[in-house]
This record gives structure tokens, C-alpha cells and sequence, in this order.
């Protein structure tokens, strides 16, 4: 008998947080996090990480678990997330998968195969010296010029997924979205209730802006600066996040706090959209608007979902 697993995933902004919690609590559950960000300490502000009173006792996993100058990729999540399931199966209670990552639920739910490519280098260790010396926009060209759909769907900064592609391109002959859209088609081995959430887009937009604002009130530029301070670089995978990145410039000198924080809202929308089109074509489950509903006719509406499911 398949083990019940449910998965909540939207766009930054979406209002995963404010569903999961209230979600979590009336099903016995714990919530792992599928956020590439959030598993990384001394990072709480610019992530939108869950604080204590927010999670009013729920546990969550993979929040807090690595500095932000150590490794992480889909790879250890799945093999923690893994891990984490059996610890909750085995108090009884339900895992609850929330998070933006979209990449990693599939991987999860579906058991997708990795294979880490140890032994010839060369090819990704031209790709990185091309994206230093010609910049991230130049590498990224060469993906989209081999697989435009696996392209669609991440940032042309975040250098080591395009690499990633690339290399598995170059060895393989197959393009990553290929493999992805075969790993897909697996069954996947747990009984599994997934609800994308979303709305308008004016209405996100807008949620995003708001959330920035706050973010800065909250002391992201500390933040930030204290992470910088620490020794964190800002060629870290970490610091190229989105809410860190965008002020090194400015602690450089290079341009504006005003300019820093419009460039931050700029790259969050287009990030927003971008995970919108990545669910729609990956992610099968229940859609639900907030637009269209309100929080409670949402509950009850996922509730009834997962019952049916």
C-alpha cells in the first residue's frame, strides 16, 4: 500500500505558508521544505523563511541545515526529503512537501535518477570559465540553443543548472528536458495529493512588491551585509539568490539603493512567472486561485481533494 504524501507548491508570494500551516495542523502533519534557499542559515529574511510563532509548533525539515557556503542541490534533497518521510510515516503523520522549487517535487515523487558525473570534469569546468569571463548570459545562450524547453524554466544565473544541462547534453546527446519528461512518465511510489496554488498576476505582482517592502523593513540589508561580513562571497551559489545578489552592486558602489531594490522586484516577477509556466507544464494536481477563493473555501476545497484522491 502506497504511503500518503501531500505537496503544496505555487510561486513565490502565493500564500504556501499561509496554507500549509493551518493544513499541517489539521491532518497530523510535518512540512518538509522544497526551497533551495531556505536551507541555508544566517538566510531567514530574504527567503521568507517560517519563523517560530508563524510554524506555532509544526515541525519543518530542511530549514536551517546547511551554511550558505556548502553544497546543496536536488540530489541531497531527495535523499534528506527521503529520509524525513519515514521519520513522519513512522510517528504516524502525514509529510506535508512545501516549496517554489519546483524541480525538486517531481524529483521526489517520481524517484528521479541522478547520476553525479565524477569522472570527466573538462566540459563543466569550461562551461564555468566561460560564464566568468563572458558572463552567465553567454552560457545560457548555448542552452537555449540546445534544449530551449529546460531553458524556459530556470534562470540564466543560476550557472550551475545550466551547466548541469549542458553537461548531460554533452554526454548523453539528450537533452535534459527529454530525460525530465522521462523520469516523468515513472509511477510514482507514494500516494500523492499536490496542490499548485496561484492567482492573477496583478494580484501576485503586487503580493511581491508588498513582501519586498516589508523584507527591507524587516532588515534585509543587514542581512545581506552580515552575510558578506561573515565571508560568504558573492560567487557562492547561495549569494546569487534572488534577494541577495541584486545588493552587492550597491554594497560595491556600483548603483543605487532605490536601483538595487527595483532590480530585486523585477527579477522576483519575472521569477514568479516563470515557476507559473514550469507548474503548468509539469505538475500534475489540484489548481487553486486565490483570486477565485477565498482561504477558507480553499481549505475546504483541498481537503475534500486530498479525501477524494
Amino acid at each position: 500500500m502506497k504511503k500518503k504524501v501531500i505537496g503544496i507548491v505555487g510561486p513565490t508570494a502565493s500564500g504556501k505558508t499561509a496554507l500549509s500551516l493551518p493544513l499541517a495542523q489539521k491532518l497530523s502533519g510535518e512540512i518538509i521544505c522544497m526551497d533551495s534557499m531556505q536551507v541555508y542559515r544566517y538566510m531567514d529574511i530574504g527567503t521568507a523563511k517560517v519563523t517560530e510563532e508563524e510554524a506555532d509548533g509544526v515541525p519543518h525539515y530542511l530549514i536551517d541545515e546547511f551554511d550558505p557556503d556548502e553544497e546543496y542541490n536536488v540530489m541531497i534533497f531527495q535523499q534528506r526529503a527521503k529520509a524525513y518521510m519515514e521519520e513522519i510515516w513512522a510517528k504516524g503523520k502525514t509529510p506535508i512537501l512545501v516549496g517554489g522549487t519546483g524541480f525538486y517535487i517531481n524529483a521526489l515523487l517520481y524517484d528521479n535518477e541522478f547520476t553525479e558525473t565524477d569522472g570527466d570534469t573538462a566540459f563543466r569546468e569550461e562551461c564555468y570559465a566561460l560564464a566568468q569571463e563572458q558572463g552567465a548570459e553567454a552560457l545560457f545562450a548555448k542552452l537555449k540553443a540546445v534544449d530551449p524547453e529546460y531553458a524556459e524554466g530556470i534562470h540564466a544565473n543560476n550557472v550551475k543548472r545550466v551547466t548541469r544541462a549542458l553537461e548531460y547534453y554533452h554526454q548523453t546527446g539528450q537533452k535534459f528536458s527529454e530525460h525530465n519528461a522521462e523520469q516523468k512518465e515513472k509511477e510514482t511510489p507514494y500516494d500523492a495529493s499536490v496542490i499548485i496554488l496561484t492567482m492573477d498576476r496583478e494580484k501576485l505582482y503586487e503580493r511581491i512588491e508588498l513582501r519586498i517592502d516589508l523584507m527591507l523593513e524587516q532588515g534585509l540589508l543587514a542581512e545581506v551585509k552580515g552575510l558578506l561580513d561573515k565571508g560568504y562571497t558573492p560567487d557562492l551559489v547561495s549569494m546569487q539568490g534572488i534577494g541577495y545578489k541584486e545588493f552587492i552592486p550597491y554594497f560595491n558602489g556600483e548603483c543605487t539603493l532605490e536601483e538595487a531594490v527595483t532590480q530585486l522586484k523585477t527579477n522576483t516577477r519575472r521569477f514568479a512567472k516563470r515557476q507559473l509556466t514550469w507548474f503548468r507544464r509539469q505538475v500534475d494536481g489540484l489548481w487553486v486561485n486565490f483570486s477565485e477563493v477565498s482561504h477558507e473555501e480553499a481549505m475546504q476545497t483541498v481537503l475534500q481533494y486530498i479525501e477524494d484522491h
